[in-house]
């Protein structure tokens, strides 16, 4: 982390120069004008992790800056939300004079949400006890009279929850609310505001659609629930068993009746779909009756293997987020044979970084 870059007087600059270095990437290939979604300047990530230093009867969190090679103190950190930089003080007040809790603690991890929940996670070179837990749940307590809060204790082999291990977000996407079960060490998009923006901004691409939605690397269903409005059906695939977990709250909690999650990798999907293999997980579901004119793939940074390339290919319409614009740019040099780009995207979900998340939408020349 480059802690002296993070300023917010620069931010439309790096914006900028970011913009162009995407362009200038993909400027092999026939592009319309990038649409940029820029992120707050400062508070945006939901998320945070911080080391914990002792020395002697202080106790505070750091950040290592690699630009200067060393640890920084971090009384407060301009991108975590406004939510993590109340509860940091409170938190770090309470542990301090508390040798139970704070004994072997090296770690701490805040969850948060726009709207106001919030979850910590402690970590420790130890094993919990009993007493742990009871200053744990007093701790909860105290901070409760201020902060919608829940802890998580964490060890090797270990984890004690008090209450429960995920947040409740809820997103104004487009005048909708939408509800999402978010949970600790499962993905989560990290800045929930350039969060909203891509799911408008793939409900826009995908407006006016015909028949179904495939969904590759659906995560928790963040994508799938807010697309389920464009289409007849999705059928969307996910490997993370908590995150199939959460997709399935997640679907009954915003009463969508048109989206079925499948438990499968998205390599063992294409097999299935190639006839290649039969799979338990998908008894039941006949995959021939879903007319599925569009694709969309959340892939992670490794991008799309040979294989789903080639099945991604035979659909009519295909929308490809990236988190890695070197493995989207040797996808599209596949996918660019046959679809053409009608949409592409900067979202910037990391200010202050080299980090590019982007998006196109390809339609078939």
């Amino acid at each position: 982390m480059n802690l002296a870059a993070m300023d917010p007087s620069k931010y439309e600059a790096q914006l900028e120069a970011k913009s162009a270095k995407l362009q200038q990437a993909f400027g092999t290939f026939e592009t319309p004008a990038l649409e940029v979604y820029s992120s707050d300047k400062a508070h945006y990530r939901m998320r945070a992790e911080f080391r914990v230093w002792h020395d002697g009867e202080d106790l505070y969190y750091y950040m290592f800056d690699k630009a200067l090679n060393q640890k920084v103190r971090c009384e407060q950190f301009l991108p975590a939300s406004e939510l993590i930089n109340q509860m940091m003080p409170k938190l770090m007040q309470a542990l301090k004079p508390n040798q139970v809790l704070r004994h072997k603690l090296f770690q701490v991890d805040f969850l948060s949400t726009l709207s106001g929940e919030i979850l910590v996670s402690l970590l420790y070179h130890k094993q919990l006890d009993e007493q742990w837990q009871q200053q744990a749940l007093a701790l909860k307590a105290t901070l409760s009279e201020e902060f919608n809060v829940n802890f998580i204790g964490r060890a090797r082999k270990q984890k004690i929850v008090l209450d429960q291990d995920f947040v409740i977000e809820s997103l104004q996407v487009n005048q909708q609310t939408l509800t999402y079960k978010q949970v600790e060490n499962s993905f989560t998009q990290p800045n929930g505001n350039v969060s909203i923006k891509m799911l408008e901004w793939a409900i826009d691409c995908t407006k006016n659609s015909q028949g179904d939605l495939l969904e590759l690397y659906c995560g928790n269903g963040n994508f799938s629930i807010a697309l389920a409005q464009n289409f007849e059906r999705v059928l969307a695939t996910e490997l993370a068993k908590p995150s199939v977990d959460s997709a399935q709250y997640n679907i009954a909690a915003n009463h969508i009746d048109n989206l079925q999650i499948i438990r499968m990798s998205a390599e063992d999907f294409t097999d299935a779909l190639a006839k290649k293999r039969s799979y338990r997980r998908l008894e039941g579901i006949d995959l021939d009756s879903y007319n599925c004119e569009t694709i969309f793939v959340d892939p992670p940074r490794a991008g799309l293997d040979d294989n789903t390339l080639k099945m991604v290919q035979g659909y009519q319409r295909i929308m490809y987020i990236s988190c890695n614009p070197d493995t989207l740019k040797a996808n599209l040099e596949v996918l660019n044979e046959t679809h053409k780009i009608t949409r592409f995207a900067l979202f910037d979900q990391f200010p202050y970084t080299d980090h590019m998340e982007s998006g196109v939408l390809l339609e078939r020349r």
